[in-house]
């Protein structure tokens, strides 16, 4: 028994070890993300990460957002960020910043934070649900954003 938790704990351990890439898309929206210019939302998040140091990743993000009704502009955001793994066991805490570019609209620096689970479904496969804010500086009332998305991660 004793072997056997020394190995479970070795193998959870490893998987936020320094040197480690991550590949990562999530989705946002389906009404799940609020503010208060936007009535329908959804989005597309892909995100590249480097874990510096056990437990510590920095990532970089390029995404996709619709926002509004037919007709509005979307959005494409580009940012960089980072993640620390609380727990081992995949619990993160993450900070980012994004440049926001609304076609024909308007533009938006969104500084954030992110609570987010890190669920192994084999060694490297991940569902990664988290929950978001997301702190505008163009208009508060109308772009900062508090939401939920769900996504897909690879530890490489």
């Amino acid at each position: 028994m004793l072997i056997m938790a020394l190995l479970i704990s070795i193998t959870a351990n490893a998987q936020f070890e320094q040197s480690k890439w991550y590949l990562g898309a999530s989705m946002s929206g389906l009404d799940i993300s609020y503010s208060g210019a936007e009535n329908f939302n959804i989005g597309l998040d892909a995100k590249a990460g480097y874990l510096i140091a056990d437990d510590w990743m920095l990532l970089g993000q390029l995404g996709w957002q619709h926002n509004g009704h037919a007709g509005e502009s979307d959005a494409v955001t580009l940012g960089i960020g980072g993640r620390y793994y609380i727990i081992q066991n995949g619990l993160y805490l993450g900070v980012n910043a994004k440049l926001v570019h609304a076609y024909h609209n308007y533009n938006d620096f969104l500084p954030g934070i992110e609570v987010g689970y890190a669920f192994f479904l084999n060694k490297t496969l991940t569902i990664e649900p988290a929950i978001y804010y997301d702190q505008s500086f163009k208009r508060h009332s109308d772009y900062s954003k508090i939401g939920f998305r769900i996504g897909l991660g690879v530890y490489l």
